[in-house]
């Protein structure tokens, strides 16, 4: 495993021209791949290479002067290797080997896709080149050639698949299919790989001892991810230099990679023994159960291939220390109120959501029975990381206009908790934490005069790197939700030739598109708030119990997977977490209406009016998440409603759907 600050020379394993290619021995070729293979070499991945380089030098006999093949080509942002790539005239092959299969599995095929798709959307000299996926089974019947693009029309064809005999004709039907120019190898060669990862794979490269640096884009004009991580690790390292506390904010648009900065951070420092140990915190319960098992599937299968046997249980245990649930961190605390956490260094996540005094009271005196307790959950965390002697950093990630629930504080209460209890702690602080969605400007606009106040452009992320197709749909939500009608449609004009969002009132066409659009491995489900009672007629019951892990992890033979659309996910699930493609489907929960938002609870058998301010932001908020969550795009679902149910009346739909509309999303 190439270690954190490694620097890969190639992102292959052997290379050449194909006319060179085809004059070597298979033994030299061999050779030159072991040298620069990085694992010990079983006998089967010998006796693959051994088929692959004989079948090649056969079926590349007729190419010999027209490109470039690839062993082992490495996959950043999926943790894999490509068996071969081929450049041949203006065609890149992915291509799959199964030697000795007889068969085309679908997981082999969308395995092969995947690794297309990666190439098209994260390497840069790939992106306006025609990729053509091919599964080789060596042993299996031989099918029908079918060259066919897929629905997005943007040069990667659906994958084709071959036995050894079929590989020539695949091959040339291609060259004489594709249009555009032939490739320039060097070039090709240089183009930088900048991926833009789910947090799961951010989580399990980061983990498997990767750089941020090494599994994000670098955007020239986007304040990125690495040089928000080095600014923390700046804050972190002062700290203890110089014996102080500090509580430093970083914010960011959503999707911006906050969470990814505060795993870089835990992951950096993951030996209980050194003072920099460092945990990683989050009150989202989905985010962190999905965490620990998707790491643990990770390293349970990554220990395997060294030949190490681990169990799940053992690696879930060793991610459990450095990700934990903050309620779990703040209970080991309660427990023994003298002595410091083991840890100088906790970074909470979504610390917007951490609860009130009258909401974390609530909790001690009916959960822990810990009557009178009062503090609020921003101001005990402080507490605990304040019983070090010497320095301690409270590293808090905000997202703007993220809060759902009721009883969660916002950001305000952790800078009024430095201010009130603890002011010999020092803050380093994002500058756009005065923006409006962070809720936080009069608490941070006292800190103006306050001597110990660092304010750090760097610790704001400002673009969204969810949405690796348009960055700026996040601007977009706003604006809509915002009822900022000129500026939803400008952000609207930017986004609409490369991430797709659609609007109907018919779900089945919904979740036709879906299927549709979706390739590979990428995931898709449908997404609700968790205030839309009146779905079930759509079979959709947002009481129903789900299980996030399998919702988010499992695969398409999964009936709990999200990919069988039966199963929903809401607000509460999701935040955090991204899908490829969402369906979100839009109750009369939160209906447009003569220019306006309406806000309803469904109570009993009708709508009641929401006239709490701040239940009316908790639902905008529910909605800003669900349609902030996908990556490549969104159907919208505005259902039709009910003449004969009064609960699903039409005209709790109708507006809502004519807004968005009038918007500009296209209708299917």
């Amino acid at each position: 495993m190439p270690e954190r600050n490694q620097i890969a020379i190639h992102r292959w394993h052997y290379a050449d021209d194909i006319a060179h290619f085809l004059t070597k021995s298979v033994e030299t070729i061999l050779g030159e791949l072991a040298s620069n293979y990085p694992f010990a070499i079983e006998p089967t991945q010998r006796h693959a290479w051994q088929v692959q380089i004989r079948h090649l030098q056969q079926e590349l006999e007729p190419f010999r002067a027209q490109g470039k093949i690839y062993f082992e080509y490495d996959v950043p942002r999926m943790g894999k290797r490509i068996d071969v790539l081929l450049l041949l005239e203006q065609v890149i092959f992915v291509i799959e080997y199964k030697v000795g299969e007889k068969t085309y599995p679908a997981h082999a095929v969308a395995q092969v896709w995947d690794y297309a798709l990666d190439l098209k959307n994260f390497h840069e000299t790939s992106h306006h080149l025609s990729i053509v996926p091919v599964l080789i089974a060596t042993d299996g019947e031989s099918v029908p050639m079918v060259l066919e693009a897929d629905v997005l029309r943007d040069g990667i064809y659906k994958p084709v698949c071959t036995n050894s005999s079929g590989l020539g004709v695949v091959i040339r039907a291609a060259l004489d299919f594709c249009d555009g120019p032939s490739i320039d190898h060097k070039q090709w060669e240089s183009g930088r790989y900048a991926p833009t990862p789910t947090i799961v794979e951010a989580a399990m490269a980061l983990y498997a001892g990767h750089n941020v640096a090494n599994i994000s884009r670098s955007d020239s004009g986007a304040q990125n991810l690495s040089k928000t991580s080095k600014a923390v690790e700046r804050v972190i390292g002062s700290a203890q230099q110089n014996k102080r506390k500090v509580l430093c904010l970083v914010t960011g648009v959503p999707g911006a990679g906050k969470t990814l900065v505060g795993l870089n951070v835990a992951t950096l420092h993951t030996d209980p023994t050194n003072e920099l140990y460092s945990v990683y915190l989050s009150g989202n319960g989905p985010l962190v159960a999905i965490l620990h098992e998707a790491l643990a599937r990770d390293r349970v299968i990554r220990d395997g291939e060294q030949g190490v046997r681990t169990s799940k249980g053992q690696a879930r245990q060793a991610v459990k220390e450095f990700i934990q649930n903050v309620h779990h961190f703040r209970d080991d605390c309660l427990r023994d109120r003298s002595r410091p956490p083991i840890e100088h260094v906790a970074i909470f996540d979504e610390a917007q959501r951490a609860w009130n005094l009258e909401q974390t009271a609530a909790f001690m005196s009916r959960k822990k029975g810990v009557p009178n307790f009062n503090m609020s959950e921003p101001e005990f965390l402080l507490s605990c990381l304040d019983r070090h002697p010497d320095w301690a950093v409270v590293v808090c990630l905000v997202g703007g206009g993220q809060e759902i629930n009721t009883g969660e504080a916002g950001i305000g209460e952790w800078v009024g908790a430095i201010q009130r209890y603890f002011p010999h702690w020092y803050i380093h602080v994002s500058p756009r934490l005065h923006d409006s969605e962070y809720g936080a400007g009069q608490v941070v606009e006292s800190l103006s005069n306050r001597p110990q106040v660092t304010f750090d452009d760097d610790l704001h992320l400002n673009v969204s790197m969810r949405s690796f197709r348009a960055e700026h749909v996040s601007a977009w939500v706003k604006a809509v939700l915002d009822l900022e009608h000129e500026d939803a449609q400008r952000a609207w004009s930017s986004i609409r030739d490369k991430y797709r969002i659609r609007l109907t009132r018919d779900l089945s066409v919904a979740k036709r598109w879906l299927k549709e659009h979706a390739r590979g491995t990428e995931r898709y489900g449908m997404v609700v708030s968790s205030q839309a009672e009146r779905l079930k007629p759509h079979a959709i019951d947002v009481r129903s119990p789900m299980d996030p892990v399998h919702w988010f992890l499992d695969d398409h033979s999964d009936v709990r997977s999200s990919y069988y659309l039966e199963d929903v996910a809401t607000e509460f699930h999701v935040q955090g977490l991204e899908l490829d493609w969402a369906c979100v489907v839009w109750d009369g929960d939160f209906r447009h209406n003569e220019g306006s938002w309406k806000h309803h609870s469904f109570v009993g058998s009708r709508w009641q009016n929401i006239h709490k301010p701040e239940r009316q932001m908790y639902l905008k908020n529910a909605y800003r998440v669900l349609l902030t969550r996908a990556r490549q795009g969104m159907v919208i679902v505005v259902p039709q409603g009910d003449l004969g149910d009064p609960t699903r009346a039409p005209e709790f739909y109708d507006g809502t759907f004519q807004y968005l509309q009038s918007l500009g999303v296209p209708v299917i």
